[in-house]
């Protein structure tokens, strides 16, 4: 039972630290803060036609994992810095990995600069919604979970095939039901998966180049959220690396269970759709 006033910026501090950092990316922003929220509504996609929802249904607040609102789409190709960090801690030379990223960065940037950003947000303040997304934090939660259950999987074994990455993927909980699921992008369940690298945080993807990157520093599997059709032929083009791609909302729904969880645990009433699977 909720018996203090929880506001929305508790509840992104709880998300904050779930995810283990200190400052809100971003990509992710308090769009109509609430001072007294017990009534959470949680999905994916969260725009106008789930707010009018939410109000219809007796929600107070309304929270979404991707931005559809203010500075966290006009900004949202900032985060994506977060990737450079990664691909270092891969291998990769900070000013490679730096050059890598900045054709997709500015590709994001331009996009997103021409986009709509007080359309769902002034849904909000009409509605007198709270209001707010958590992008990258949830995105980080699933990144270093997946990452870990594969590095403890598969750390000791150098000839580990993609068909056996896909097998312990199928077999996780998150993925087993998915109708999206797991599914080999770029080689076949005979090839090595060498190193694996785990990208589901930063933004969205990095690109043809930054998956080259990581290449060229000993990767041999990305296992990502999603793949553009021009970044799958790039990398088969490339003739090296594999990529599995695990499954867009399946994979946000790991560390998005996590938060509505914790927001649970809080006092809330969360109602979690748009998205967030059950398992």
């Amino acid at each position: 039972m909720q018996t203090s006033l929880i506001t929305t910026q508790i509840m992104v501090q709880k998300a904050l630290e779930l995810a283990g950092i200190e400052t809100l990316p971003c990509d992710s922003q308090i769009i109509t803060p609430g001072t007294d929220v017990r009534r959470v509504l949680f999905g994916i996609d969260m725009e106008t036609q789930e707010l009018l929802l939410a109000k219809h249904l007796g929600f107070d607040c309304v929270v979404s994992h991707h931005p559809h609102a203010g500075s966290a789409m006009i900004e949202f190709a900032k985060v994506m810095e977060i990737q450079i960090d990664k691909m270092v801690g891969f291998g990769v030379p900070i000013n490679r990995a730096q050059k890598a990223l900045r054709k997709k960065q500015l590709s994001v940037d331009i996009g997103m600069h021409v986009s709509n950003y007080d359309r769902t947000a002034s849904a909000a303040k009409l509605l007198n919604l709270a209001y707010f997304n958590v992008h990258m934090p949830a995105d980080l939660i699933t990144e270093n979970e997946v990452q870990a259950l594969l590095d403890q999987r598969f750390g000791g074994e150098p000839k580990a095939t993609l068909g056996d990455v896909m097998d312990f993927l199928k077999g996780m909980e998150a993925y087993a039901n998915a109708p999206a699921g797991p599914v080999i992008r770029v080689g076949s369940e005979k090839d090595y998966a060498g190193k694996i690298a785990v990208l589901m945080a930063g933004g969205t993807n990095g690109g043809a180049e930054v998956y080259k990157a990581y290449f060229d520093a000993g990767v041999g599997t990305i296992i990502a959220m999603h793949m553009p059709e021009d970044v799958k032929k790039a990398v088969e083009e490339q003739g090296y690396g594999n990529v599995i791609i695990a499954g867009h909302m399946a994979s946000d729904s790991i560390g998005l269970r996590k938060i509505a969880e914790a927001w649970r645990g809080m006092g809330l009433e969360v109602v979690t759709m748009a998205g967030i699977l059950a398992v």
